[in-house]
C-alpha cells in the first residue's frame, strides 16, 4: 500500500504534489491511501491515519517528517495493523546525518556535529574539524540558498566569522532546527548533483536532482565505491545524492530516506514506480 498526503483543501484527493505518483501507483496495481500531513505535524497521528485501511505493509511518499513524528506515525498505523516498510529506527538513520555518516565516511566530506546548538558545542566541533573552509547544516538540512550568510564558512579557524554564520543559520531555521550543528569540510564540485534511488541496498534508479531537473546524470557516473557502503547500511528505501569533485571522484553529498525525498520533474511517475517496484521483487 502506498500512503500519500491528502490535499488540505480536498481531503479525499491526494496532495497535488504527489497526485501523479498516486495515480501511477494505482495503475501499477497498488492500493493507495491518504494521510493528513497537518495532523502528523500537530501531534495527532491517530487522526492522520483515520482513513487508512487496516492491515498490510505500507510505503509513505510525502512531505518530510521529523523522526519523532515518523515514529508516532508508525505507531498509529500499527494500531490499525499496518506496518511501514521502513521502521522508525531505519527512518532516523537515513533521515539524520549522524545515522549514516560513519558508514559512508570514505565517500563523503569529513564532518563533525553537536548535540544541541549552543556556542560552546559549535566551537568544539569547529576545532575538531580543523582549519579551512566548511559547510554548515543541521542533522537534516542546510540553508544552501543562503550560501554566504548561513551555509559557507570560509575558514574554521576564524571563530567570530564561523559563529556569525552559525547564528544566522539558527535564525533562518528557527524551530525547524534538527539535532544540532553539522560542520562538513568544503569540497569543490564540478557537476550538478545526481539523485539515485536505492531499494534494499541496490540502486534502482538514477536521475537528476530536483533542484536541477534538467541537468541529467552523466553516463559515466561511478557507483563502485558507494554501492557496498550503502548496502551495508541495511536500509530498505533511500536516496543518495552525489556530485563529481574537481579531481574527478564521485562523492556522496547526502543520504536521505526515500519516502520523503523529492522526485525530479524529469523522472516520470510511472518510470519511478516501475523502478521502485522492480527493486522490491
Amino acid at each position: 500500500m502506498l500512503l500519500v498526503p491528502a490535499n488540505p483543501l480536498r481531503p479525499r484527493r491526494p496532495d497535488d504534489h504527489f497526485a501523479a505518483e498516486a495515480l501511477a501507483a494505482r495503475d501499477a496495481g497498488l492500493d493507495v491511501a491518504l494521510v493528513d500531513h497537518d495532523a502528523l505535524t500537530q501531534n495527532d497521528p491517530a487522526r492522520a491515519v483515520a482513513t487508512v485501511p487496516t492491515g498490510g505493509v505500507a510505503v509513505y511518499r510525502g512531505w518530510m517528517l521529523r523522526s519523532e513524528q515518523y515514529e508516532a506515525f508508525a505507531e498509529a498505523l500499527a494500531v490499525r495493523g499496518v506496518t511501514l516498510r521502513t521502521s522508525s529506527d531505519q527512518y532516523r538513520r537515513a533521515h539524520e546525518l549522524p545515522g549514516w555518516y560513519a558508514a559512508l565516511a570514505p565517500v563523503t566530506p569529513t564532518s563533525a556535529w553537536t548535540t544541541g546548538t549552543d556556542r560552546t558545542a559549535f566551537d568544539q566541533a569547529r576545532t575538531d574539524l580543523g582549519e579551512g573552509p566548511a559547510v554548515l547544516r543541521d542533522y537534516t538540512k542546510s540553508m544552501k540558498h543562503h550560501w554566504h550568510e548561513a551555509a559557507f564558512i570560509p575558514d574554521l579557524s576564524d571563530a567570530a566569522t564561523a559563529w556569525q554564520v552559525g547564528a544566522r543559520f539558527l535564525e533562518l531555521r528557527g524551530d525547524d532546527v534538527t539535532g544540532g550543528f553539522v560542520l562538513r569540510r568544503f569540497e569543490r564540485f564540478t557537476t550538478a548533483e545526481v539523485r539515485t534511488w536505492w531499494i534494499n541496498g541496490t540502486c534502482a534508479l538514477i536521475g537528476a536532482h530536483p533542484d536541477t531537473p534538467n541537468d541529467l546524470p552523466p553516463a559515466d557516473l561511478d557507483l563502485t565505491a558507494t554501492t557496498p557502503l550503502v548496502a551495508a547500511l541495511g536500509l530498505p528505501f533511500v536516496t543518495v545524492d552525489l556530485a563529481q569533485r574537481d579531481d574527478g571522484v564521485w562523492r556522496v553529498i547526502e543520504l536521505g530516506d526515500g519516502q520523503v525525498s523529492d522526485r525530479p520533474t524529469t523522472v516520470k511517475p510511472d518510470d519511478f514506480n516501475a523502478a521502485l517496484l522492480s527493486g522490491e521483487r
